[in-house]
C-alpha cells in the first residue's frame, strides 16, 4: 500500500468507527497476527468496511476484503475498493454450470484469486452468504468457504457477527446514518479431518448464530 493509500485508509477507518460507534466483543483468543479468514454475516455495504476498520493497522495492511464487483467496480467506489481496501472483487453475475465437471471448473476459477491471496500470506474478509440479508437472519452458506479450507489445509477461520449495520447503511442507501452497532469476534474454527462440505457449512453458520445470540 502506498503512503497516500495508508493515509486514506486511516481516514476511512476512523470515519467508519465514528459513524457506527461499534461496540466490540472478543469471545476467545484471536489470531490477529496470523493468517486467517474473517467470515461474517452480510446485511450492508458497510460490513467489510467496518470489520476491516476495527483490525489493528498492521493487520489491516495484510487483510483483503472479498467484495462484489457489480457494486464496487465503478467510480469512487472502485478507487476505494482497489487502492485503499485492496479488495478482491468477485463476479456474482455469472451462473455456474448445473452439474458435472464444468460446474467444478467454474467453482475452481471463481475462488482462484482468493487462493492466490492466501498463498501470498495475506488474510481475507469473506461473507459466505454471498449476498446481503435483512440483518436478522443468517442465510445458508455457499460453498466457497469450504473450498478455500480444502485448498489451504490448516487455515484458521474467525467468525464475526455484525449487528445493526443494516440500519447504518440500509439497502439502497448512499449516506451512512450514525448509529450504534456491535461487532463480535468468536474463537477461531477450522475444517475438521474427514468433515464433508455440508456438515462444515452448517457448523460454520452455527458459530455466527451463537455469536448473534451471545
Amino acid at each position: 500500500m502506498t503512503t497516500v493509500g495508508r493515509a486514506v485508509a486511516s481516514v476511512v477507518a476512523g470515519f467508519a468507527r465514528l459513524v457506527t460507534r461499534a461496540k466490540v466483543q472478543c469471545l476467545g483468543e484471536l489470531p490477529m497476527t496470523e493468517q486467517c479468514i474473517y467470515f461474517a454475516n452480510h446485511s450492508s455495504h458497510m460490513d467489510f468496511v467496518v470489520l476491516w476498520s476495527l483490525l489493528p493497522s498492521d493487520v489491516r495492511e495484510k487483510t483483503r476484503p472479498v467484495a462484489a464487483a457489480d457494486y464496487w467496480s465503478k467510480g469512487l467506489k472502485r478507487l476505494l475498493a482497489c487502492d485503499v481496501f485492496r479488495a478482491v472483487l468477485v463476479d456474482r453475475a455469472s451462473k455456474p454450470a448445473a452439474i458435472g465437471s464444468d460446474a467444478e471448473a467454474q467453482r475452481s476459477r471463481a475462488i482462484r484469486p482468493l487462493i492466490d491471496v492466501l498463498a501470498g500470506g495475506e488474510s481475507l474478509i469473506l461473507f459466505p452468504e454471498g449476498t446481503r440479508g435483512n440483518g436478522l437472519e443468517v442465510a445458508r452458506f455457499k460453498s466457497g468457504l469450504y473450498n478455500l479450507c480444502v485448498a489451504r489445509p490448516g487455515l484458521k477461520l474467525v467468525p464475526v457477527y455484525l449487528k445493526n449495520l443494516n440500519r447504518v447503511l440500509p439497502k439502497g442507501g448512499f449516506v451512512p446514518t450514525p448509529m450504534r452497532s456491535e461487532v463480535t469476534f468468536g474463537a477461531p474454527i477450522g475444517l475438521r479431518e474427514g468433515e464433508g462440505r455440508e456438515e462444515f457449512l452448517v457448523r460454520a453458520r452455527a458459530t455466527l448464530l451463537e455469536l448473534r445470540d451471545a
